[in-house]
């Protein structure tokens, strides 16, 4: 078993009740095998011998047939019901830490290939769930039952039975090596394939605009068309490996078949005996055959737990660095301090901040200027707790923020990205995510006060009208109207904004200006600024450049 199966095995609990559950149907169905055939041979062994058939040998095997029939019923139910319950557990566990991710972070990976991941990768564990775990249980148990009673009824079959079950296996895993490596391939043409395609469609406009949508559409077609290839190349490895297995298995049972055949033609065996051994051969190849079948089946879910299980890890260290507990400070109140803080991201080689220091008193307004690329963004993400200090410490009224249950302190920030991203549901939902359980009446004051109501009468059904997706149907300032009512609605005491009117025309700008003026009063506020329509409102501007910080008086002046 890989390290990958055992960790899963390890991680899903339906899957180790599944593995005890196939187990123990795995005996039961080797004890109705065997039962099958040792009564099925008596009632042919009579019949040939010309004895009249006794009602009860009939009834029990018709009794032991209709439990076999429902034993399969059982443990299909059962392994669907595993699987089911193993993707829902894996895609909670996905979801909940892309949600406690550093949104930068996210913002460099292709969500197409997430998207890939969580639906159709996932939907691949069917296959190992369903088919090959139950499969692999009964290898375990079938051959050792259907043998220990062939030892018991003809120790001669049994021995060649001992001898050549091995065979079996070993073409298997020199098969298998190379379908794994054929199945990873496949995978990751696949979720290149998504990414792109995700990507495309995304640019249409762009690509349209720029006459490359043919180019694109050709891309698209080659990396198909790759993905095509490395599946038939995978089926005609999963082909032969089933043919070699098939091929095996048919030998072997013939090298039971002819000695019985001759020993029972020589009087040395009995017909009842006979039979029971022909019957039961071909059960004990059978467990291990249809492993094999099941592993070229189950090889691509593998894969994806593979990927699963890397995107976790990757995830995993951000995640321990934000396992505070602690109550959030009031943050009216309270005194916010960056003491000495680096932060290096994985991806670039100079820090994005360098030793800075810098200190927020409660209801101040501090603005920040600089380049792009100074490290603006970075410091907002450290103060919402997205991102942590390489080193140094980010303290509330000297508690540090890693100590800090993060939903506390998120409940106490409201945040307005530089492009806020706007979902495809109705206009009041999108307001209402600054606070969910808002009135009609509170979402429509928050909106008056972010100078959206007026456009937002204008759409085709008001506040119910519904949005594409990012907001599509709304310009980059009403879109920013929208996350400023966010922010209204919710409240917060700390505000923190990333270049609220970067992108805007002058009307735009100063609506959007004036909105947030308003919504800055009478609370703590960093701003991230590259127009100086703001810096008015900044009780300090402080300027980033190269990860550095400092006060920056001529244009506080200015």
């Amino acid at each position: 078993m890989k390290p990958v199966e055992r960790r899963l095995l390890r991680e899903v609990p339906a899957l180790r009740r599944h593995m005890t559950n196939s187990t123990a149907l795995a005996v039961l169905g080797a004890v109705l095998v065997t039962a099958q055939a040792a009564l099925l041979a008596r009632v042919l062994a009579d019949g040939f011998a010309g004895h009249a058939v006794r009602v009860g040998p009939l009834a029990a095997l018709a009794a032991v047939m209709t439990l076999r029939a429902l034993l399969t019923w059982v443990r299909g139910t059962l392994a669907q019901r595993a699987a089911a319950a193993a993707k829902h557990t894996l895609r909670d566990r996905i979801t909940g830490r892309l949600q406690h991710t550093d949104p930068l972070r996210l913002a460099t990976r292709r969500h197409g290939e997430t998207a890939t991941l969580l639906i159709r990768g996932l939907d691949a564990l069917d296959p190992y769930v369903v088919g090959y775990l139950p499969t692999m249980t009964a290898t375990a148990v079938v051959p050792t039952i259907v043998v220990g009673w062939l030892w018991w009824t003809d120790w001669t079959s049994a021995l060649i039975i001992v001898v050549t079950l091995p065979l079996i296996p070993v073409f298997g895993a020199l098969v298998g090596m190379h379908t794994a490596t054929r199945t990873a391939r496949q995978w990751r043409l696949l979720a290149r394939l998504g990414g792109h395609f995700l990507d495309v469609v995304a640019g249409l406009p762009t690509l349209r605009a720029f006459g490359r949508e043919g180019h694109q559409t050709r891309v698209v077609g080659e990396m198909a068309d790759a993905h095509r290839r490395a599946t038939m190349r995978t089926l005609r490895v999963a082909f032969l490996s089933s043919f070699v297995l098939e091929t095996v298995a048919t030998l072997s049972v013939a090298m039971v078949a002819v000695p019985v055949g001759l020993r029972l033609l020589g009087g040395e065996l009995d017909l009842r005996t006979a039979l029971t051994v022909l019957l039961l051969a071909p059960e004990a190849y059978l467990p291990l055959r249809a492993a094999g079948a099941a592993f070229h089946d189950s090889a691509e879910g593998i894969t994806v737990a593979e990927r699963v299980f890397a995107v976790l890890d990757d995830t995993e260290a951000q995640l321990a660095t934000r396992t505070g507990r602690g109550p959030a400070p009031d943050v009216r109140t309270a005194l916010l301090r960056l003491d000495r803080v680096t932060v290096h991201h994985p991806d670039r080689a100079d820090p994005a901040l360098l030793g800075v220091g810098l200190t927020v008193r409660p209801g101040e307004h501090v603005a920040l200027v600089g380049p792009s690329g100074a490290g603006k963004s970075t410091l907002l993400s450290l103060l919402l707790g997205f991102t942590a200090p390489t080193s140094g410490r980010i303290t509330v009224d000297g508690t540090d923020l890693r100590d800090i249950d993060p939903d506390a302190w998120l409940a106490q920030v409201a945040w307005v990205p530089q492009r806020p991203h706007l979902f495809a549901a109705s206009v009041a939902d999108n307001i209402r995510l600054g606070r969910p359980g808002a009135g009609h009446a509170e979402m429509r004051a928050a909106a008056r006060a972010a100078s959206a109501d007026r456009f937002i009468a204008e759409l085709p059904d008001g506040y119910d009208t519904v949005l594409g997706e990012h907001g599509a149907g709304l310009s980059a300032g009403q879109r920013q109207r929208i996350a400023l009512a966010r922010a209204f609605l919710k409240d917060a005491p700390l505000l923190l904004l990333d270049e609220p009117t970067a992108h805007l025309d002058p009307e735009s700008e100063a609506a959007v200006t004036r909105a947030t003026a308003d919504l800055m009063r009478g609370r703590t506020a960093v701003v991230v600024a590259h127009r100086t329509s703001l810096l008015p409102y900044a009780d300090r501007v402080i300027s980033v450049r190269a990860g550095e910080l400092t006060l920056a008086e001529g244009l506080l002046a200015s």
